[in-house]
Order: C-alpha cells, then sequence, then structure tokens
C-alpha cells in the first residue's frame, strides 16, 4: 500500500453518532452498496447536505472529538467505505467505531487539536484541499493552494497490518 487519500470534507463536530452517520432503519441491509447513498442522512447540522457531491466524492474525512460514538455497528464503517472514503482523521474515536474501521481495512488517524483546528482553517479557505496517508511511513501529506505540509501520525503495528490486508477477514486469511 503507497499513499491512499485525496479529496476531503470536514465535519466540524464533536460525537457525531452512528445513528447520524448511517441511519438504523438501513440495518436490515445484507449488501454493504446498498446503504451508499444513504451516508449521513440524517445528520442535522448546520450547511450540511447530506446530497453534497462533494460527501460523495471525497475519500477522506476531517471532524473532531469522540467521532463514531453511540450504538457499535459496522454498518458505520460499511457505509463509509461504500463511498470510497479511506481515511478518517479526528481528535479521537468511539472505541468500538475506531475497532470496526480497521476490522474493514479504513484507516482511522487521531491528530491533537491544535492541529486539527490549522486543518480546518485551512480547508475553509481551500475546498479543494486534499490529504494523502503512507501508512508505512506513518506521515500525512496536506496539499492546499493556502499551505502544503507532512504530518506524523501513529498505529500500532499491528492494526498497521490489518489495515494494508484490507481489513480482518483479510489480514486472517493471509496469517493463519
Amino acid at each position: 500500500m503507497s499513499q491512499i487519500g485525496g479529496k476531503v470534507f470536514f465535519l466540524d463536530r464533536n460525537d457525531i453518532n452512528t445513528d447520524e452517520i448511517i441511519p438504523a432503519k438501513y440495518l436490515t441491509e445484507v449488501e454493504k452498496k446498498v446503504m451508499a447513498p444513504f451516508l449521513m442522512e440524517d445528520l442535522k447540522m448546520e450547511g450540511f447536505d447530506p446530497k453534497s457531491p462533494q460527501l460523495k466524492t471525497s475519500k477522506v474525512l476531517i471532524t473532531r472529538s469522540n467521532f463514531g460514538c453511540g450504538s457499535s455497528r459496522e454498518h458505520a464503517v460499511w457505509v463509509f467505505t461504500e463511498n470510497g472514503y479511506q481515511v478518517i482523521i479526528a481528535e479521537s474515536y468511539a472505541r468500538i467505531f475506531k475497532q470496526n474501521s480497521y476490522n474493514n481495512g479504513l484507516l482511522v488517524i487521531e491528530l491533537d487539536k491544535k492541529t486539527i483546528d490549522r486543518l480546518f482553517e485551512i480547508g475553509k479557505k481551500d475546498e479543494n484541499m486534499e490529504v494523502f496517508a503512507d501508512i508505512d511511513s506513518e506521515k500525512m501529506e496536506v496539499k492546499s493552494k493556502i499551505d502544503s505540509f507532512s504530518l506524523n501520525f501513529t498505529i500500532s503495528p499491528f492494526y498497521k497490518s490489518v489495515v494494508k490486508e484490507g481489513g480482518w477477514i483479510s489480514y486472517a486469511d493471509k496469517t493463519y
């Protein structure tokens, strides 16, 4: 795996829960792709439009703290991966959302509040901001017409292997 990422979508709010990520009425679906159009359909936030083309075409989500709190459901990760998201960056995650992300091959990165604030400030000035993460080197490249720079992130060697394999099932098939 080399660099993953691309265009960024910003959600400037703490405590976005799994019911807001994918409404419970879709949890009976057995095919992941069926859920894709309903990403954050019930999220109520000033200025947020769940039908925004940017939401559907971005590859990276940047948000605030305690992302993915609420009910435990893999569907909340699936709806991101089915929409092409490769990386989610936040100050912190609910434990089960973070685990489900790794298990499904979605890279989640935690950065401190000061760095997240800086990313939001740049994103407000450049809606075409991109972020690319290299899981092997644990480095991110932020690319913007305002500012471009590198950031480091950490991921445990075990979860790095799981994400690189595309999730727990692929990792287990290869390893055991």
